[in-house]
């Protein structure tokens, strides 16, 4: 009787240990606040499956990727314009199968602008996560018109203008004089000439710049103080700086914002990938998006997350963007390497001129 006693413990043992060493586990690789642990603890209550992070950024989960070729994760979060080039030369992710999404809780454009972006041999592979945009950073006291980027060249406004010397202020003028600059990208010619004009506006209107801000903070401290009235900046910043004078605000630009996309993507060798597309499906349920909007204040692909966001971030996005100003962002794509180049020829030869 003893020995059978101790043959049942055992049995007993394997039957309630069982479950909990083989349960599911998803592996995923993310930037540092896209998997709270509020919402991990949820996603584990609700599926059983065990949620274990590893935070990173596109340069290490491109080369963690590569290094295992496509193992060791179920599933990351890249940027949207750092998945077809490094598809196309390290075959690391897999497609999507958009029949396992949940598309009616996603913003329309930007589902169509990821599998547009993402696109390698017919088949797409990202789903839309959150966003950012840059556009105008604008005091509307001193500044009423500011609608749109060639504000940035604007007589009026003389000596109250700064913006970075960077790529984005070249994309974002041509935007304004009603051309596409993404839709040159496949022709280096045309994008050349572009840029070119670009630049000479730039340097026509030089003297109308208070000076190029070098960062964030620097920018800052020139709204405040009143130095600048108009800016090519970010919608955060914008933000902030309406919370200390309501005449300051970010402006979605009339010809669109310039917008990144964060997005979940599956690796070539992922293991668990039913629960991969669990997880996406769970972070884009609008409770669970405006929960990481309000942690994190990105802007979320969620369609219906507004309702669930607090109070002052809801105000931000409603005050600054209406729904046809979000379809309206122009999301960056891709850069093919040789533009990069070209583009900063034309920024230094606008630094160096008189």
């Amino acid at each position: 009787m003893k020995f059978t006693g101790i043959l049942t413990a055992a049995a007993i043992l394997v039957a309630t240990s069982g479950p909990a060493l083989s349960a599911e586990t998803l592996k995923i690789l993310t930037w540092t606040g896209y998997a709270p642990k509020a919402l991990i603890e949820k996603f584990e209550q609700q599926t059983g499956i065990k949620v274990e992070p590893t935070y990173s950024n596109n340069e290490e989960m491109i080369a963690k990727l590569r290094a295992t070729r496509g193992s060791g994760f179920d599933l990351i979060q890249p940027s949207q314009d750092r998945i077809s080039s490094v598809q196309e030369k390290y075959n690391i992710y897999q497609p999507i199968d958009y029949s396992k999404i949940e598309s009616n809780q996603i913003i329309t454009s930007m589902l169509k602008a990821v599998q547009k972006n993402t696109l390698v041999n017919g088949e797409s592979y990202a789903v839309p996560f959150c966003y950012g945009t840059s556009g105008l950073v604008v005091n509307k006291k001193a500044a009423p018109n500011a609608k749109d980027y060639d504000a940035l060249m604007d007589v009026n406004y003389k000596g109250r203008i700064s913006y970075r010397l960077k790529r984005p202020t070249l994309i974002a003028l041509a935007f304004s004089k009603g051309d596409d600059p993404f839709a040159k990208y496949s022709d280096v010619d045309a994008y050349t000439k572009l840029m070119e004009g670009i630049g000479e506006d730039l340097i026509a209107t030089k003297g109308l710049v208070k000076n190029y801000y070098a960062n964030g903070d620097a920018l800052l401290e020139l709204m405040r103080s009143g130095e600048v009235n108009v800016a090519l900046a970010w919608d955060n910043g914008g933000w902030k700086l309406h919370d200390e004078n309501p005449d300051i605000d970010f402006v979605a630009p009339a010809s669109g914002a310039l917008g990144w996309i964060d997005t979940f993507a599956i690796p070539s060798k992922a293991k668990n990938v039913d629960a991969a597309y669990k997880w996406i499906n769970f972070m884009l349920k609008a409770e669970n998006a405006a929960y990481f909007t309000n942690q994190e204040k990105y802007g979320t692909a969620s369609k219906g997350a507004d309702a669930f966001l607090e109070e002052k971030i809801r105000n931000n996005f409603s005050r600054s963007f209406t729904a046809a100003d979000i379809d309206k962002i122009n999301w960056y794509p891709p850069v093919p390497a040789k533009l990069e180049s070209i583009e900063g020829k034309i920024l230094d030869k606008v630094k160096a001129s008189n």
